[in-house]
């Protein structure tokens, strides 16, 4: 705690005011207010009346970029500047499914590009990127920066988990969002997003930003405003940033779980894998590489020839995991077959992620553990035609008592009809600063 004799050049409570009446909090006043609830001088209820202020009035694009480099000066800032080779590195929003960093991170390193990608764990009905890579046994996410480094400079990619020196005033705001109702306020998001992104030092950065049923931004005007308020933020810190608008409102690929996951993203490294996946894998590693100065790089090349899957392999050793060891494997599956014939009109992704969420494959809270063989394999996709008995999907777990409840939250969430539905891009608009 800060020494209460000590005097603070402005009140917390002004601040807030500020906010509150709907205007722009001046640039010393807003450093000042993240550096003193980082010291635990500004307390817990003062910083959530705030966050409810900003959710509810929003703010300036100058205070966004102000509170943001507040947030990563709060704590270290990583620089690859050694490398010798461009960095650059992606960011998704989150959803079902959604394994695109496995085989994307492999796939841009294979072309001479860094990509440190530092990654997190899941929480509710989205999947982490570092619980899908534990389902490898060995596989370690903690690495010190200068394993991370060194890393870098010999593989070329690197998926771990952010260290604690990142941003660690987001770390406090982002609990207290949590519990105050304002995660949805979009200033807060963006610069919790990108003070992390930015001290993590890379020269250029990729944002994958869903709306859909899975998503975390449901509505496309909503996602597409964060989509801009990032791209700004990353553009005024000086990184080259760009973002897509992917749909999530069905399921990425066919597996969604932590094993299951990792294998489909194995088979895209391949050359194979399912059509969504591959898509959006390619267009990000294009936007990605076309950052680092490589705009006409064959992507579908390196995967068609062996370079992106010799990569992966590199990486996950790297790390001390088994690239050729054996998958967990559920003990029990059970299997949902079509009751009529037609089309599959629709698969909703937020209930396959809840009901993947309640077989084990996510956790309820931070400390909880993953089951990393439990999950849903999809067999069908929208547009797919079905006939009766025909399985749609199969649930896997690692006891059968885990079923029922999964299959409650999957009432509703598919639908099969007379006609096929019109077929849709993934990625919806591309935006830049």
């Amino acid at each position: 705690m800060t020494d209460a004799a000590a005097v603070e050049p402005f009140d917390a409570v002004d601040v807030i005011r500020t906010k509150r009446d709907g205007g722009a909090v001046g640039e010393d006043a807003l450093r000042w207010m993240i550096d003193a609830y980082t010291r635990e001088y500004v307390a817990d209820s003062q910083m959530a009346a705030f966050a409810m202020a900003v959710l509810l009035n929003g703010m300036t694009r100058d205070e966004i970029r102000v509170m943001t480099d507040a947030m990563i000066a709060s704590g270290e800032r990583m620089s690859f500047a050694g490398l010798g080779k461009p960095t650059v590195d992606k960011h998704s929003t989150g959803g079902v499914g959604d394994k695109i960093t496995l085989p994307l991170a492999p796939l841009v390193a294979s072309f001479g590009v860094a990509v440190p990608q530092l990654s997190g764990r899941g929480l509710g009905h989205t999947g982490g990127t570092l619980d899908k890579l534990e389902a490898i046994p060995g596989w370690r996410a903690a690495l010190s920066n200068d394993e991370m480094v060194a890393q870098l400079r010999d593989v070329g990619a690197v998926i771990c988990a952010a260290g604690s020196g990142l941003a660690p005033a987001d770390k406090r705001l982002y609990a207290l969002r949590d519990v105050t109702g304002t995660v949805e306020a979009i200033p807060l998001i963006a610069s919790s997003i990108m003070s992390k992104k930015i001290a993590e030092g890379t020269d250029s950065l990729v944002l994958d930003v869903k709306f859909g049923s899975g998503a975390f931004m449901q509505d496309i005007d909503r996602a597409r405003e964060l989509a801009r308020t990032m791209v700004a933020l990353g553009t005024d810190s000086g990184v080259a940033t760009t973002a897509l608008l992917t749909d999530m409102n069905t399921p990425l690929g066919f597996a969604i779980g932590n094993a299951n996951e990792v294998r489909e993203s194995v088979e895209v490294l391949a050359g194979g894998g399912p059509a969504d996946v591959v898509e959006l894998t390619v267009a990000l590693a294009r936007e990605m590489l076309a950052l680092a100065g490589q705009p006409d790089a064959d992507v579908e090349a390196a995967l068609r020839d062996g370079r992106a899957m010799d990569a992966w392999r590199s990486m996950i050793r790297a790390q001390d995991g088994d690239p050729d060891a054996a998958m967990p494997q559920p003990n029990e599956t059970h299997v949902v077959t079509a009751t009529e014939s037609g089309y599959v009109t629709s698969l909703e992704a937020l209930p396959f992620g809840i009901a993947a969420w309640r077989l084990g494959a996510g956790r309820a809270r931070a400390q909880d553990p993953v089951l990393h063989a439990a999950g849903i394999d999809l067999h069908v996709k929208p547009g797919d035609a079905v006939t009766v008995g025909q399985p749609l999907f199969t649930l896997l777990g690692q006891d059968a008592t885990r079923f029922d409840r999964a299959l409650e939250a999957l009432d509703g969430a598919w639908h099969v009809g007379s006609n096929a539905p019109a077929s849709a891009p993934i990625v919806r608009e591309r935006i830049t600063a």
